[in-house]
């Protein structure tokens, strides 16, 4: 326990906190300790969607009459 709170640059008992789910841990904190478990690279961060749009010319004003 302590190599993954080390590992996630966090304290054991944040690391703890984690751990039992705990809401108020901010998600930086839980992306690092997923990070020092190796977890990660599971997930794909990419969306197709996204994607799609940031290729959509949209106009760059709207004016309203």
């Amino acid at each position: 326990m302590d190599l993954v709170a080390e590992r996630a640059r966090t304290s054991r008992p944040t690391l703890q906190r984690v751990e039992a789910g705990d809401p108020n841990v901010r998600i930086s904190t839980y992306l690092m300790v997923m990070q020092a478990l190796g977890l990660l690279d599971e997930f794909s961060l990419e969306d197709p969607l996204d994607a799609e749009l940031s290729n959509e010319q949209l106009p760059s004003r709207i004016r309203l009459t």
